[in-house]
């Protein structure tokens, strides 16, 4: 019996490049459910059912354990759950799966919200403000140089390709927006070529093309910078 397909719910952004990558790399079949974030779907009363924080990628697989349908929001847990599904990209061995979760949350916790700070301030901020340009530019540029540090005598950040990989790479990948030059990080640079190289990530970061070009400029777009940057909490 064919697989039924995975349930993507996604816009073109790192984050959802994330889930793509894993489901291409994996040879999952997989369906893209459109949230366009800056019209406010992600508000939409079906999605946050599956995705309480209101914020894509989230995934429902028909095929969850036991046979049932699961829901995932997070895309770090997301890309767990799919390594444990497959058994791929994501080791048993305990020492080999603490390398990979060590550097799958340093990208939550750090490359990705610092990354997406420095793309605000220096590219969709309303009024620039140097202090706010300075401090996350210059944050993304220490991080760079630990996976700079980190890449010196290994190919990739826990040795062998893992999720920790598929998760770090979207958010190197738009380095000129963050203010960053590779050439001044020769190991992050190659692991960056080795990685873009891989014929899953080449045709997984095109997923979603015709979505990016019939979307909005979030630069210049005062309804989707409303939606993005203006959400307070929701009280139901």
């Amino acid at each position: 019996m064919p697989q039924k397909p995975i349930e993507v719910y996604y816009w073109p952004t790192p984050n959802g490049h994330k889930i793509t990558i894993m489901l291409e790399e994996c040879g999952l079949p997989y369906e893209i459910k459109p949230v366009n974030i800056g019209r406010g779907d992600q508000f939409k009363p079906d999605f946050l059912a599956i995705s309480p924080n209101n914020r894509m990628p989230a995934i429902i697989d028909p095929d969850g354990p036991g046979g049932r349908p699961i829901s995932v929001f997070e895309s770090g847990a997301i890309l767990q759950y799919l390594g444990r599904k497959t058994g791929q990209f994501y080791p048993s061995d305990e020492r080999q799966r603490v390398q990979v979760e060590e550097w799958l949350y340093w990208q939550m916790a750090n490359l990705g919200p610092n990354a997406g700070n420095a793309h605000h301030f220096r590219n969709y901020a309303q009024e620039k403000i140097q202090y706010g340009i300075d401090r996350f530019t210059n944050e993304v540029n220490r991080l760079y140089g630990v996976l700079n540090i980190r890449l010196t005598d290994r190919p990739y950040l826990a040795g062998e390709y893992s999720i920790a990989d598929v998760a770090t790479y979207p958010w190197v990948r738009p380095y000129k927006n963050q203010g960053q030059d590779l050439a001044e990080f020769p190991n992050l640079e190659r692991w960056f070529q080795s990685v873009r190289e891989r014929p899953a990530v080449a045709k997984a970061v095109k997923v979603g093309e015709e979505l990016r070009s019939a979307a909005y400029s979030l630069a210049t777009d005062k309804e989707a910078q409303k939606v993005l940057f203006g959400q307070r909490a929701r009280r139901t």
